[in-house]
């Protein structure tokens, strides 16, 4: 059985120079502003951070190196539900294929950590921008989200290793980044 913790994970994070919009949307609405920088999730959870070595990071270079970078769009906002009528507000990617290839291939190196495909449906790829309560405030603030937004568009060339320690100083950190198409590990760049 593979160690899990939720205090690490693999994820593909926007440039940090196109998070000011997205960032605006989650200090009102996302109770892990604080947490989580803007991601879409591949692999989560994942190794606890005591266990990251060089084994590792080679996995996911191989993993990268079978892949190349691609353009993303994040142009529609989407939902899930939850019980008691609670939903996630994400942003869907476009296109998809290039997160399917992307987390099937880094899961084909982490078999035991396929927790984002047991989901109903199997992977989305998503940005989560926040939460919400009912069904007509899901239904009003969706809508004024679409409204108020313009398309969003990135090259995703990397991968990111994150972790974090425990409250109170539980914020996620680059631990490394992992290009796409080339498998360089290297360190990460300011956030």
């Amino acid at each position: 059985m593979a160690v899990k913790s939720h205090a690490s994970a693999v994820v593909l994070i926007p440039p940090t120079c196109r998070w000011n919009l997205i960032q605006t949307i989650r200090r009102v609405h996302d109770r892990n502003v604080r947490r989580w920088m803007p991601h879409v999730t591949l692999l989560y959870p994942f190794l606890p951070f005591k266990h990251y070595s060089n084994q590792i990071l080679d996995l996911l270079s191989d993993a990268c190196k079978t892949l190349d970078a691609f353009d993303v769009t994040f142009r529609m906002f989407r939902s899930f539900k939850h019980e008691k009528s609670s939903y996630t507000l994400w942003l869907d990617p476009e296109p998809n294929h290039g997160f399917d290839e992307l987390q099937a291939a880094l899961q084909g190196r982490f078999p035991g950590y396929s927790d984002v495909r047991a989901h109903r449906g199997g992977f989305t790829p998503h940005l989560s921008v926040g939460q919400v309560r009912g069904e007509t405030a899901h239904g009003e603030i969706l809508q004024k989200l679409q409204d108020g937004w313009s398309p969003l568009t990135f090259r995703a060339d990397r991968i990111s290793l994150i972790w974090r320690l425990g409250p109170p100083d539980d914020v996620f950190r680059v631990h490394r980044e992992i290009i796409l198409g080339s498998g360089h590990v290297v360190e990460p760049k300011e956030q």
